[in-house]
Order: structure tokens, then C-alpha cells, then sequence
């Protein structure tokens, strides 16, 4: 069961991303974090990996190493640590997309299995994200990426791969079904 430490970080995380919405929906971002959640205690999350979930992108997205130390001082070295595992640039400006990306994928293969569970949850999101907007915007869709439409299918094919490498679970199984079918749309 969920204690008030999850209660906390729900608000904690609402706060932090409490003026940020997702690109190009205009949804309210918190929508993101309540969805990885919800994906990743789906499959078996813990209390400190629901956590992680919900503040997954807050030090990348939302003040850095002072944000990573309050995560600390409120959740502890292990929720820190797989906040860590899941952020891919802590610094302004963040590094070059595919810079990025090519250190996250290198970074995965090594990585927990809490740090996986909370990715695959984000991507898994992101990915079912991507393809229910696909279908309604089309090719305009591709705009929202750094990376544009190559560079986007590009990083969840890649992802797939290297998860895939790390051990097989269902979560990985759908998270590859959901990028097939963008594949599908996007070939036609």
C-alpha cells in the first residue's frame, strides 16, 4: 500500500510542475507524471519507485542539483537515485538532443531494475502519447521533437532494443507493441 510519502510526492510533484504543460497538447504536465505512475505501479512498483515516477523529470525539467538535494532531504537516497537513473541532462542549456539520447541508451543497459521500471513506465507513457496524437494530427505531430519524426522513431526503436537486452517483462512487450504501430502509421 501507499503511505503519505507517496501523498507528499504527488504534491511536491504538482507544485514543481505546476506551470508546465506538454508539448504542443497543452495538457497539464502533471497528467504525464500521474499516468508514468499509474503505468509503472502497474507493473509492480514499489512505494520508493511510485515516487521516483512522479518526479522523474524534476530535476531535468525543474531546477537541477538544488531539486535533486530537496528530493533527498524529502525521499531519500533511494528515490534520489532512481530520479537520477531516469534524467537525462541536469544542466541549462541541456546538451545536443542526440547527444542526449545516445548517453541515456548507453546508460540503460547498466542501470536497476527500479531505474528500468521507472523509464519503461515514461516511455511506455510517452510512446502511447505519441501514437494516439499521431492518429489525430498526422504528420504535424513530428514538429512537437528535437529530434523530428527520424530522429523520434530513431530513439524508441533504439529503446526497445536496449531494454529488450536487459531482461524480457510484459512492460517491454507492450512498450515495443505500442512503437510497432507508430511504425505502421508512420510508413504509410
Amino acid at each position: 500500500m501507499l503511505s503519505e510519502r507517496f501523498t507528499t510526492a504527488l504534491t511536491y510533484a504538482t507544485q514543481l510542475h505546476a506551470n508546465q504543460v506538454r508539448k504542443g497538447s497543452g495538457v497539464p504536465y502533471v497528467a504525464h507524471l500521474l499516468g508514468v505512475a499509474s503505468i509503472a505501479l502497474e507493473y509492480g512498483a514499489n512505494e520508493d519507485e511510485a515516487i521516483a515516477a512522479l518526479l522523474h523529470d524534476a530535476i531535468e525539467d525543474q531546477g537541477g542539483a538544488a531539486t535533486r538535494e530537496e528530493i533527498r532531504s524529502r525521499f531519500g537516497d533511494n528515490v534520489t537515485a532512481i530520479v537520477d537513473g531516469c534524467t537525462d541532462a541536469d544542466t541549462t542549456p541541456k546538451p545536443p538532443w542526440r547527444e542526449r539520447k545516445e548517453a541515456y541508451i548507453a546508460h540503460i543497459s547498466n542501470a536497476s531494475s527500479s531505474v528500468l521500471l521507472v523509464s519503461l513506465a515514461d516511455k511506455l507513457y510517452n510512446a502511447q502519447s505519441i501514437l494516439k496524437d499521431y492518429r489525430v494530427l498526422g504528420e504535424s505531430l513530428w514538429e512537437r521533437f528535437h529530434g523530428g519524426k527520424q530522429g523520434t522513431l530513431w530513439y524508441y526503436r533504439t529503446l526497445v532494443d536496449v531494454f529488450r537486452k536487459t531482461g524480457t517483462t510484459i512492460i517491454i512487450d507492450e512498450l515495443e507493441r505500442v512503437v510497432s504501430q507508430i511504425d505502421v502509421l508512420a510508413s504509410k
